[in-house]
């Protein structure tokens, strides 16, 4: 899923731009389409199940981050994060959220509930926001409580509706809202490709132990299904990593208010996908709870755009003083 670690800092670089150019809207749309169709591509790989699939996109993440290391020639920023305690032990976590992350999703995906997936990512923004109260202490304007507001009572309207939480969409949610945060502690230091080497490395040993487990008692389908099988699963660390590599080229380009309005088109492409391809049921207790986050998100993103002009404005005036 969607990388929030911002590209690389480096204090020679330049500003991000104010304007969007098209490479950078090209590689961002790409990015969050790529994402957004990821729930016709885990189907593809069953037999296997959630654990074996994440198993393997650990490990193929992990082999084809070593590639892209080499051929960007970024080693040396790799090794040199590997020596940072502190940056581990952040990345460590933020391996094992990523993997919860992944795990919830395709489980979401494996058992017909890609609109429960979708969802998480849209309540996503509102656990950002709920974590930087919570967690930064920072100040919250009046507006953004009241999405807040908007985003819990669409829980409750789903888990009153469904008779139960709906975990798959809370774990997406908040696992992928914790993995922002730490990421945001170390984004600025560490790249996208060295971090998610980083992060596949401290899972690797236990990834490969389970495939390995398996491949022994025969439970797993790496070579038991054929060729066409195999290739598949190894293919999933390049369906991590391509998308990943797009919005790290986005991230370079484009102003975070337009990133921050690209990446509904991840979830609005899931919700598709589940509604309209795989033709998941939508209760009225569903519709309703949708409705609420979109009418949160609404507020947000309304409420984003007036800041960031209002912080623009702020800036010229500043500057023309």
């Amino acid at each position: 899923m969607p990388d929030p670690s911002p590209a690389p800092a480096r204090t020679s670089a330049p500003a991000p731009p104010t304007t969007p150019d098209r490479v950078g809207l090209a590689t961002g749309v790409g990015a969050y389409v790529l994402w957004g169709t990821l729930p016709l591509y885990f189907p593809l790989l069953q037999p296997a199940g959630a654990v074996e699939i994440i198993a393997n996109r650990v490990v193929w993440s992990l082999l084809f981050c070593f590639v892209l290391l080499a051929a960007t020639r970024t080693w040396g920023t790799f090794v040199a994060t590997l020596r940072v305690r502190r940056t581990m032990r952040l990345l460590a976590v933020a391996g094992v959220l990523l993997a919860v992350n992944w795990l919830a999703f395709v489980i979401g995906v494996l058992t017909d509930r890609v609109v429960d997936a979708a969802l998480g990512y849209f309540i996503n923004p509102l656990v950002t926001v709920a974590l930087a109260v919570l967690v930064l202490r920072e100040r919250v304007r009046p507006v953004q409580w009241v999405a807040l507001g908007f985003g819990a009572a669409a829980v409750v309207v789903i888990t009153a509706g469904y008779g139960q939480l709906p975990w798959i969409a809370l774990t997406v949610a908040l696992s992928f809202g914790f993995y922002g945060l730490i990421k945001n502690r170390v984004g600025r230091s560490v790249g996208a490709v060295p971090g998610l080497a980083a992060e596949t490395l401290v899972l690797a040993p236990l990834a490969l132990g389970y495939l390995v487990l398996g491949g022994v008692q025969g439970t797993g389908t790496f070579a038991t299904e054929g060729a066409g099988h195999a290739l598949l699963l190894a293919s999933s660390g390049v369906v991590t990593a391509i998308p990943l590599l797009l919005f790290n080229s986005a991230a370079r380009r484009l102003p975070l208010t337009v990133i921050g309005l690209l990446q509904y088109i991840t979830p609005v492409l899931q919700f598709l996908v589940g509604v309209v391809v795989l033709h998941e049921q939508m209760p009225p207790a569903r519709w309703w709870g949708f409705g609420l986050v979109w009418t949160a998100l609404l507020v947000l993103t309304v409420d984003g755009l007036r800041s960031s002009r209002s912080n623009a404005l702020a800036r010229r005036a500043k500057v023309g003083a």
